[in-house]
This record gives C-alpha cells, structure tokens and sequence, in this order.
C-alpha cells in the first residue's frame, strides 16, 4: 500500500427526550441512566485510559441534541446520581447475600465495585457534567464529535424545506453552544437519505455524513471503489457508506462477537431474580420490576433463560482480548485484499454503530473498543481516524447522486413507514405546516406571541422524533410512544390556537416549558418561509 489505510469508527449516541419533573419516579427515565451507566461514562473512562497510556487512534461520536439536553439538564443528573446511590447500596446487600456462593459472588464483587467507581468517576472527577469530559476529548483530538439532525426525525418524510431546515439548524447550535465549535460531519437520524437531503447540511457547512451501503452501491454512477471511498453528492456532501464485513462482525448477536458463550447475558436481571421485598430499593415504588442492570448470567448458548450460567466477568475479559485481535487482524486482511484496486489511494472502512451496542447490549463492548484502539496501535498497517482525517488525506473523489435509503431492515424506511404506524405522518406534515404558517405569518408580532411559537417549535421538534414510530413498530413501550405523540400533538394544536387567537393560558403554557425544556434559545425564523 502506498500509505497506511484508514479505518473509522463512528459511533451514534442518541436517546429520545424523555424528561418528567411531574413524576418523582418515571420508568422511562430509566433509558438514560441505564445507558448513561453502561455506555456514555464507561466510554468516557476508555478515552481517559488511552490518554493516560499515550495510545494513538481517533474515535468519532456524534451526539444528539435530545440526549444533550438530558446530559446537561440538572434535574436529570441529580437524579441519576440518586439513581447510583441505590444501586451502590443494593450491591453491598448483594455481596453479604452471595457470601459464600460460588455461582454469583464474583460478580456481586464485581458490580459492587464497578458503580461505586462509576458513582466517583460522575461526582467527582466529572463534577456531574458528562458534556465537559467529550468537550475535553474533542479539543484534544482524541474525539471527533458530530452533531445529529434536529431530533432524530426521518428527514425524507418531512413536508416542507423549512422544517427539514430548522431541524438541521436546531441541532447543530445546540452542538455549536455546548462545544463552541463547528462539527465536520452529522448524522442523519437512521442513516436515512433521499436526493436533495444534502442540501439542507451543505448549506450549514457539513461536509460528511455515512450512509447504509445501499446508498452507496446503488448510487447513480457505479462507485468506482465501492465503499472503500467517499462518493460526492449534488451539493458536495461527502458520503460515506458502512463496511458491512466489519460491522457486522460486531453488532450481530447470532454471527458476531457479542453471541460469544462467555459474554453477559442482556435478557436476564437481578431485579426478576429475587423475591420483591429484596429488590425493592432498585425497581419502581409502585413494585413494578424492571431491569436494574445487575445481570448475574452469560449467554450460555441457545438455553432458556433459567437455564444460563453464571457470569465470569474475568473469563470475559479474556474473550474481549481474543476478539479484539480477530478484528484487527481481520481489517488487515481486508486491506490486503482490497489495496491493489484502490490504485495510488488508501482504502477507508467505515464502522458506523449506534453507541449504545457498547456497554448496554453488548456489555463488554466499551472494552472491546479499547483493545481495539491498543491493539492497532501496534500496528501500522492502518490508522484508526475519521471520516473527516480521511477527507484530508485524500482529496479527489468521485462525484454522483447518492440512492435513497436507510440504514434499516432491506435498507429502506419500512421500519419507521408500515401499516402499523403510518397513521403519524399525516398529523406531523400538518403540523409541521401549521408552524411554518405561524412563525412566518405572526413571528415577532410581540414578545408573548414568540414566546408561544417557541414552545411550539419545541412541541413539533419533538414530536418528529423517530423514536416514536420505531417503538410502535417494533411492540416495545407502544403505550409510551403513543402518549407522547397524542401530547405533542396536543400541545401543538393548543399553542396553534393561542397564537391565532391572541389570548394565553399563562398556566399552559409554563407547565409545556417547564417540561419540554430542551432547546432553550430555538429561533423560530428558521421555520418562517421568509427566511429561506
């Protein structure tokens, strides 16, 4: 090869907004600690060892305007501190009892020490704010942060320019606010593209983005180095599309590393496991179990659940060390392969996942990376970079129309789009219309009236999630969903009224703000057809 291939892994941290200062206790909720827990500070603690020991490699991680708002919101961290507080306590019950039991004692130790160290690391060396510690990561170079779309909304499906516009705009200031810099790259929510999407991100200065293969391989033109490089779009937006041989090798449970035998198991947890009165500190007041993520089996093999082992965390360790090297041997061997058609040029494999594979689903993944990260350090084979460093290294590329699709089932939008949950898109065009309307008809009428349109902003942004129509199409909280949607879409008609019709409900109003507080300072011009 004339220069060192590239090889780039891109995580996507999202959660949907789910924030309930009218419940002491919201089931819910518990996606963000869950994953603040397993994914966001475990790979906070990754990126301080690898400084600490001077290896090399860029990591990207794009991070969502929702699940930053709930990362900076105060009534959320105090919370998830309370939240640590009672699984450090439980784990000190948990330890005395499985004294003297083989079977769980090690790992009763194990996650004893794993939160309390948590517990140190937020409250102490983090001071509560998680958003510092990317910040810090970022400026130093280690981290490459991108923004996402907005929301996560499904930018194909939405009715207007001026919306799709202000979904682009909102996300990216909130991420200029917190970072004060200007991301590189964004993520389309579910990797969804059609032709013209581009325009909206080239025309705030994005200038990458990754795609589901299919974008790439069924692209107007051929691409000449498959997805071994970047392809061009109208709008000059550089795509790049996921490498379906590396990826899969990690995010599939049945032909992946995280079906491994010894790896903990997901669907079995402490809080089913033990009678009520035992398990009352970590679940719900009301007696409603849920998963605590104190999880005492391994996978096992294709077993029942009663029938899973008992998880050896030391035994795990030893599996992630062996498939880190799988796959770094196994990227070499890749670009063995593929070096001779790239010409004068480096391949680049693109490794896109959702972020919450990593300690969430796959509970060793966060230390898979950071073998992975050690492991390529020790070669130089290839470089653990960026799109963005890619983009740098090498400068001509192929230009056409990328295809539409999705990073979804088939590569197209039948997840979000089907005969269960079309029934939404009708209501948020309309919506979504109706604010376009508003803002460009009466935006800077009077200080009340912006105020009322701000919120409405926030009530459609939030509403165009793809969060909702996910769960309702997979059968997951299909009530929660829908509560949220008919909520959102309430309070848009409402607010709709009020601007329209010049009177307030003061009280209304305050309880939407003090609810939906994400994006403090949204502008409304972006959604007016007087600005585009």
């Amino acid at each position: 090869m004339t220069a060192p291939a590239h090889l780039s892994i891109v995580l996507h941290a999202h959660l949907p907004f789910v924030r309930h200062p009218e419940h002491e206790y919201h089931l819910e909720e518990m996606w963000f600690y869950e994953a603040m827990h397993e994914t966001y500070l475990p790979l906070l603690q990754m990126l301080d060892r690898l400084e600490d020991d001077g290896i090399d490699g860029r990591l990207t991680l794009s991070l969502s305007a929702p699940l930053l708002s709930m990362m900076g919101d105060y009534l959320l961290r105090e919370r998830f501190l309370a939240y640590l507080d009672r699984l450090v306590d439980f784990c000190e019950g948990d330890v005395e009892r499985t004294r003297g039991d083989e079977r769980f004692q090690e790992a009763a130790q194990f996650y004893l020490e794993r939160f309390t160290e948590l517990r140190r690391y937020f409250r102490e060396d983090l001071g509560g704010d998680v958003i510092a510690g990317f910040r810090r990561h970022h400026k130093s170079g280690r981290l490459e942060l991108m923004t996402c779309v907005g929301t996560h909304p499904i930018l194909p499906f939405m009715a207007t320019d001026e919306g799709k516009r202000a979904q682009v705009r909102t996300g990216l200031e909130l991420f200029k606010r917190h970072f004060d810099a200007q991301p590189r790259g964004m993520w389309l929510a579910e990797c969804a593209y059609a032709p013209g999407v581009d325009k909206f991100l080239s025309d705030e200065g994005i200038g990458f983005i990754c795609l589901e293969d299919r974008g790439i391989n069924e692209a107007d033109a051929a691409p000449v180095y498959g997805t071994y490089g970047p392809l061009i779009s109208p709008h000059g937006l550089a795509c790049f599309g996921r490498d379906q041989y590396a990826s899969s090798q990690v995010w599939s449970a049945s032909e992946g590393y995280p079906g491994d035998f010894w790896y903990r198991e997901f669907y079995r947890d402490r809080a089913y496991d033990l009678p009520l009165d035992e398990v009352a500190s970590i679940i719900h007041p009301d007696g409603i179990r849920h998963d605590s993520g104190l999880k005492y089996h391994r996978v096992t093999g294709e077993v029942e659940l009663d029938e899973k082992e008992p998880y050896r965390p030391g035994k795990a360790r030893e599996r992630v060390s062996a498939h880190a090297r799988h796959f770094v041997e196994s990227r070499i061997n890749q670009f063995d392969v593929v070096s001779d058609a790239m010409g004068d040029r480096p391949p680049h494999v693109t490794c896109p996942y959702d972020a919450e594979l990593f300690g969430h689903w796959w509970f060793e993944g966060v230390l898979f990376l950071e073998e992975v990260f050690r492991r390529a350090h020790e070669t130089d084979e290839f470089l653990l970079s960026t799109p963005a460093d890619y983009l740098e290294a090498v400068d001509v590329h192929q230009h056409t129309e990328l295809a539409t699709s999705t990073w979804g089932e088939g590569g197209y939008f039948s997840v979000w789009l089907d005969e269960g949950n079309a029934w939404i898109y009708r209501h948020l065009r309309n919506a979504e219309r109706k604010m376009v309307e508003l803002s460009t008809e009466y935006h800077g009428r009077d200080d009340r009236t912006d105020r009322v349109l701000r919120q409405l902003g926030r009530e459609l942004l939030l509403a165009q999630s793809s969060d909702w129509p996910f769960i309702i199409k997979t059968g997951t909280t299909v009530e929660y969903a829908e509560q949220r949607l008919d909520a959102h879409l309430t309070a848009i008609a409402r607010l709709a009224q009020m601007v329209e019709g010049g009177e307030v409900d003061e009280e209304y109003l305050g309880e939407l703000e003090g609810r939906d507080n994400l994006f403090a300072e949204i502008n409304v011009e972006h959604f007016s057809s007087l600005s585009l």
